[in-house]
C-alpha cells in the first residue's frame, strides 16, 4: 500500500459494527434465500446446513483438496487463516470467502447438473423486470432534448447512484447546486470537474452490481462512445456469481436485452452498445482477480498493464472502492490521492457509501456528517462519492 500512516485493517469481531452484522446476519439470511429460490437436492441442503453452522459457529476452513481453486484460494488466504474465526479475519477476506463456499455447497463448480447456475440470478432478474426499471429507462426519453454535456452529467450521475438512476437522470446544474450547499451534503466529495478532462482514448469501467446498477453504467459508457469522449470502452466485470449481485457476463447479456426491448431512447442506448460489442469499441473483461479477497494495491501483473494502458480507469460501487483504497479504517480526511498513489493510471471511484470506509473528505464535510448523523452516513447508501486521482 502507498506510504500513508498505518490504519487497522477492518475485522467483523465487533458486537454491534456493520461488519459484525453482516457476517452475523446478513449471510445467514443468504443462505436462506438461495435455498429458497432453487428447488436443490438432498445435497445442496446438507451443504448449505453446514456452511451456516461454520460461517457462524465455526473456523474457516480450506477448500477441498479437489476444487479446481484450491490453489488459487490458498494462495489468497486460506493457508494463513485456516482455523481461525470467520470474525476474527479481514472482514473483506471472510465476505469474499462466505460467496466463494457459497457457490461450492450449491454445485456451481460441478461436476453434476448445477454447475454454472447462479444461485443469485433470480434476484437478479426480479430487479431487472420491476416496474421501477421500466420509469429509470423512460427518464432517459427527457435527456433526448437537452445538450450533450447535461446529459453526461445525467448519465454520470446515474452510474453513480445505481438502482436510485432515476434521481440522477433528473438531477439539473440547479439541483446538483443546492444539494452541495446543503448542511449534510448527499454528495460527500464531488470531482467530476476534473473527470471530465480525463476521457479519452480507452475507458476502463470496473463495474460493480448487475440489474438497475449495470445498466445505468452502460448507459454512461454508450454516451461517451457516441460523443466520442472515449474511443474504445472495456467493462470490467466478475468471471463467476460474487455476493448477491455482482455482475457477471450473463447480466451484461441481460441488461442489453433489458435496453434493446424497452421502448423509446432505451432501445436507442441498448442497440448503440450492441454495435459497439460488434465492432469492438467495447469489450467485455472478466479477470479472475475481480473476485479475490484483497485489495487492488496487490492486483497481478497483467491487470495492472492493462489499468496502466487505460486513459482513465472508473472503478463503481462499494465493494470495489473498499478494494481500491484498502479495507481498513482510514481517517475520513486521508487524502485519497494518496492511498490510491499505486494505482498504475488515472483513477476515479463512483461510490454509494454502504460501509465504513472513507478517505478524502474534507475536515468540515466530516463534522457535518457527524453532527447531524453520527456514523450512519457511513453505510445507509443516502449519501455518495465522486474521487479522482489523476
Amino acid at each position: 500500500m502507498p506510504e500513508t500512516p498505518a490504519a487497522p485493517v477492518i475485522l467483523g469481531n465487533e458486537p454491534g459494527s456493520f461488519p459484525h452484522s453482516v457476517l452475523a446476519e446478513r449471510h445467514p439470511a443468504i443462505i436462506r434465500q438461495v435455498r429458497d429460490a432453487f428447488p436443490y437436492g438432498p445435497a445442496q441442503h446438507r451443504a448449505l446446513d453446514a456452511l451456516l453452522k461454520n460461517c457462524t459457529e465455526g473456523a474457516v476452513e480450506p477448500l477441498a483438496a479437489d476444487a479446481p481453486d484450491h490453489a488459487q484460494w490458498a494462495a489468497w488466504g486460506t493457508d494463513e487463516y485456516a482455523g481461525q474465526s470467520w470474525y476474527d479475519v479481514p472482514w473483506l477476506w471472510s465476505e469474499s470467502y462466505f460467496y466463494r463456499q457459497l457457490l461450492g455447497a450449491v454445485g456451481y463448480f460441478g461436476p453434476g447438473a448445477w454447475q454454472g447456475i447462479d444461485p443469485f440470478r433470480p434476484f437478479k432478474r426480479a430487479e431487472l423486470d420491476a416496474p421501477e426499471t421500466d420509469e429509470e429507462l423512460a427518464a432517459l426519453d427527457a435527456l433526448e432534448g437537452k445538450s450533450p454535456e447535461e446529459r453526461g452529467r445525467a448519465l454520470l450521475h446515474g452510474s453513480l447512484w445505481g438502482n436510485r438512476a432515476d434521481l440522477g437522470f433528473r438531477l439539473s446544474a440547479a439541483g446538483a447546486e443546492s444539494a452541495a450547499q446543503a448542511p449534510v451534503p448527499a454528495l460527500v466529495a464531488d470531482d467530476s470537474d476534473r473527470l471530465w478532462p480525463l476521457l479519452s482514448g480507452t475507458l476502463c469501467l470496473v463495474a460493480d452490481n448487475a440489474g438497475r446498477e449495470l445498466i445505468p453504467d452502460l448507459l454512461l459508457i454508450a454516451h461517451l462512445l457516441d460523443e466520442g469522449r472515449v474511443e474504445r470502452a472495456v467493462l470490467h466485470i466478475k468471471p463467476h456469481p460474487y455476493y448477491v449481485s455482482d455482475a457477471t457476463t450473463a447480466d451484461v447479456v441481460d441488461a442489453l436485452h433489458r435496453l434493446t426491448g424497452a421502448p423509446g431512447a432505451a432501445a436507442t442506448y441498448g442497440h448503440r452498445l450492441w454495435s459497439a460489442m460488434a465492432d469492438g469499441r467495447l469489450t467485455v473483461r472478466a479477470h479472475p482477480f475481480s473476485c479475490a479477497p484483497l485489495p487492488y494495491a496487490e492486483m497481478p501483473a497483467d491487470l495492472r498493464a492493462e489499468f496502466a494502458a487505460a486513459t482513465l480507469t472508473i472503478v463503481k460501487g462499494d465493494l470495489n472502492y473498499r478494494r481500491l483504497v484498502g479495507d481498513c479504517r482510514w481517517s475520513p480526511t486521508t487524502p485519497f490521492a494518496d492511498v490510491t498513489a499505486y494505482f498504475p493510471g488515472p483513477v476515479a471511484a463512483l461510490r454509494t457509501l454502504k460501509s465504513d470506509v472513507i478517505t478524502g473528505l474534507d475536515a468540515d464535510t466530516e463534522a457535518a456528517l457527524v453532527a447531524a448523523e453520527g456514523q450512519r452516513w457511513r453505510t445507509g447508501g443516502t449519501h455518495a462519492l465522486i474521487q479522482v486521482r489523476a
